[in-house]
């Protein structure tokens, strides 16, 4: 077997096969015995019909085109392997040249690879502040707007009032159908379908119709309304007056947070701080992997870049199906094809998440990351409390046939989330002075546990001394 590589601009493999005559001749008898176990041949029982009778009632060319498969199907992963070919998704057989000799083509993409060029020289400040106290009382705001009680009234809208209404727009991103908001006393980024929307409410009584306009900024999040001026019809449907709970060891009770409202406070910090670090921390490490991009080569055949735009639209589609909606009805709400959405919006989104993940990934090769049994632990067990929060009842699939499938799901999940966060940490300590060789980790890791072993065999000081004491009441007696 003679075999040629060739590696296209294209991130794959061209692989010429020539396979000797003795070989192919093999194969064929294999191919003839297989004809005539599946075909009948008058005369023969089933799989007994000479090669020559095979031949004369099938043909010269159906024997060898079953040749070649079954050679293909026998010997495509050592033509890989002699080749030097690391396949990134299933190869094809291109072209059978010639049968005489026999000669294939195959083609086979490769996987994907990454230089990260000089990655240990991106430096960026972590500069991450703890929320202002501000920020946790509006928390607290919003933890007792939660656990408010409302009444219907005929009065006008005013500032706390949980405000029902309905939204008409030539624009059918805003169109909404009892639609709920609360008037805060502050305007609010996350407030829908633009910060201040519900203070235009302010004033309005239950029935009453007014015409909002509003200019969108050029960046704003729905491409379909950037920088876009729309009218929107919007009635009041209903006014209700908010009684919002005393801030007190009573409601920290109800809350679950604790049995004082010191407990319920520190509660709130420490979510209030937690969500922030992560928000921050969000935006830190994709401009960091932007940076590191910046000097990285990627190779990549198309194929991989398809794949992962499939677990693109995968997701996508995932997230609608939770709010009772496909993927064709979004397309039409977008008023764009499939086709279109695919290569305007899954396939930038994709090539991203593809770069990223190859960066990690070459980050956790080249520095020797691994996941220790306590951080997979640590891992598994905030995924489940998280499942659990979302309505995960354990007991249901105790037993039963996909427990063991679903565990193993968690944990490589959980796995897979632990090992990017040790690459995500390292690359922090890179990009602000701090990083460490693998060599000087595995020396401090050592250290440790050396010391954590010296501390366990070590007697402890109360039982020391109580030894030392017998031996002195020891010593006195004799």
């Amino acid at each position: 077997m003679n075999i040629q590589k060739t590696i296209e601009e294209t991130h794959e493999a061209k692989i010429v096969v020539e396979v000797d005559a003795e070989t192919i001749e093999k194969y064929k008898h294999r191919a003839a015995r297989k004809i005539s176990e599946r075909a009948k041949i008058p005369g023969f029982r089933p799989g007994k019909a000479p090669y020559h009778m095979v031949v004369l009632n099938f043909g010269e060319q159906a024997v060898l085109e079953q040749a070649i498969d079954m050679f293909v199907d026998d010997e495509y992963s050592n033509i890989l392997q002699e080749a030097d070919v690391k396949p990134g998704a299933s190869g094809t057989l291109e072209a059978i040249d010639s049968i005489d000799p026999v000669k294939l083509t195959f083609r086979v993409p490769l996987a994907p690879e990454v230089d990260l060029g000089d990655y240990h020289s991106v430096r960026m400040p972590y500069e991450w502040t703890a929320p202002s106290q501000q920020e946790v009382d509006k928390a607290l705001a919003d933890l007792r707007q939660m656990y408010a009680t409302t009444e219907n009234v005929e009065r006008e809208a005013q500032e706390g009032d949980y405000v029902l209404v309905d939204i008409k727009s030539e624009t059918p991103e805003l169109n909404r159908a009892g639609f709920a908001t609360v008037i805060h006393a502050e305007d609010r980024d996350t407030e829908w379908p633009y910060s201040g929307f519900a203070n235009e409410l302010v004033g309005m009584k239950p029935g009453e119709v007014k015409t909002i306009k509003h200019t969108f900024p050029e960046d704003w999040d729905l491409e379909e309304l950037r920088g876009k001026e729309v009218e929107m019809e919007v009635t009041v449907k209903t006014v209700r007056a908010v009684n919002l709970p005393e801030l007190d060891d009573e409601f920290a009770k109800t809350v679950g947070a604790g049995e004082t409202l010191a407990e319920l406070v520190e509660a709130v910090t420490k979510d209030v701080e937690a969500r922030s670090k992560a928000e921050y921390d969000d935006k830190y490490f994709v401009e960091l992997i932007e940076k590191i991009k910046e000097g990285a080569t990627f190779k990549y055949h198309q194929h991989t870049l398809d794949h992962e735009g499939e677990h693109v639209l995968e997701d996508l589609s995932n997230r609608l199906a939770q709010q009772g909606m496909d993927l064709d009805t979004y397309f039409k709400i977008r008023n764009t094809t499939r086709e279109k959405f695919i290569e305007e919006e899954v396939k930038p989104v994709a090539k991203k998440r593809l770069e990223r993940s190859l960066i990690l990934d070459e980050i956790i090769r080249r520095e020797k990351l691994e996941v220790s049994g306590e951080a997979l632990d640590a891992e598994v067990n905030n995924t489940m409390n998280l499942l659990i929060m979302q309505g995960l009842d354990m007991r249901k699939l105790r037993g039963k046939k996909g427990e063991k499938q679903f565990v193993e799901a968690v944990v490589l999940e959980s796995a897979n989330r632990a090992m990017t966060r040790q690459a995500l940490d390292l690359l922090k300590s890179i990009a602000t002075g701090e990083y460490k060789s693998p060599e000087e980790r595995l020396a401090e890791e050592t250290s440790a546990e050396e010391k954590a072993g010296e501390a366990e065999t070590a007697v402890p000081a109360n039982e020391a001394s109580s030894v030392s004491e017998g031996s002195s009441e020891a010593e006195t007696k004799n």
